[in-house]
């Protein structure tokens, strides 16, 4: 079993599929609002237009592995396991290219309820706990999913897994170059030993780019919050990079499970789609203004440029005999 897709819903569905069409050397299928990795699946994100949501996350395996069929989760958040309904051909391998989605990881009121229904209803095995988050597993893969501790339920985010770590650093540079600086990375994860960048992309959303997930056969002794603790000022094992924790907590807030967003008032539907469109809106403007200052720069040099041409001509008139 694994990780098949994850359904969104968000505010400009363009500039959500340019990032992962063109920023992270994706092919797009149907029409542009479905992307796909390299794998043999038919897609890893799709798009729709609308209010920031999730609308559907879903793991694919045998008949065995997902009962014969779907099963969505309570409360109509649609989580559900399925046997892949369309079969596809993979892609040639890119070390651009993301290869399959690593996991997702939701933010939960009650992590507790939440590990409970992901082992009894779907088979899920519990690999880590700590202070903060659970990990499960659905394959010999440390985590497809994590519950974080939030006081809420929404999207935390969505993990693309990479060929290796050249690929997830080669990815850093091609998104900062697209304006889409990292807000937390590079760096190496404790549970899961994963190498991994963290960006919030245009629509609004975090993203994470990653590899070398380490792997838990049935002998791996579940990891308790003791087993992870970090000396003070480190939150990875490398410590090379510092966390946007303003930028990354507002994405992380962003995109809540549709029925839930269909229950809320009005006045709050608006207050979290105008969090979303404002973050949005705010990074547009940095690569804007990171534009037009490459432009500027470009037009100082070539004044500068011919200014020292300009010179040197003067100068050679003056020593002509």
């Amino acid at each position: 079993m694994r990780l098949q897709s994850v359904d969104l819903r968000v505010p400009d569905v363009d500039a959500a599929a340019t990032l992962l069409r063109r920023g992270m050397g994706s092919d797009a299928a149907s029409a542009g609002t479905r992307l796909r990795g390299s794998d043999a699946l038919p897609y890893l994100v799709g798009l729709e237009q609308g209010e920031p949501a999730i609308r559907a996350i879903t793991f694919c395996g045998t008949k065995e592995e997902t009962g014969g069929g779907a099963r969505c989760a309570a409360r109509g958040r649609a989580l559900s396991l399925r046997r892949p309904s369309e079969r596809v051909e993979p892609l040639p391998a890119a070390r651009d290219r993301p290869v399959r989605l690593s996991h997702v990881v939701l933010n939960s009121a009650d992590v507790d309820a939440a590990e409970r229904f992901a082992t009894s209803q779907f088979g899920f095995r519990v690999s880590d706990r700590t202070r903060h988050m659970t990990f499960l597993r659905c394959s010999r893969v440390h985590h497809c999913i994590a519950y974080a501790r939030a006081g809420y339920a929404s999207l935390n985010h969505v993990a693309f897994e990479m060929a290796d770590v050249d690929g997830v650093m080669r990815g850093i540079g091609r998104l900062r170059d697209a304006g889409y600086p990292c807000v937390w990375g590079p760096g190496r994860h404790g549970p899961g030993n994963n190498v991994f960048g963290y960006f919030v992309g245009p629509h609004g959303g975090l993203v994470e780019y990653t590899t070398e997930v380490s792997e838990a056969g049935d002998d791996y002794r579940v990891g308790a919050p003791e087993d992870w603790k970090w000396p003070p000022g480190r939150i990875d094992q490398w410590g090379v990079s510092a966390k946007d924790t303003a930028r990354t907590d507002a994405a992380e807030r962003a995109f809540t499970w549709q029925s839930d967003r269909e229950n809320l008032s009005q006045p709050r539907r608006r207050l979290l789609a105008g969090a979303a469109s404002s973050l949005a809106l705010q990074l547009l403007a940095r690569q804007r203004s990171r534009s037009r200052r490459q432009s500027a720069r470009g037009s100082s040099c070539s004044a500068r440029r011919e200014g020292r041409a300009s010179a040197r001509r003067s100068c050679r008139r003056t020593l002509r005999p």
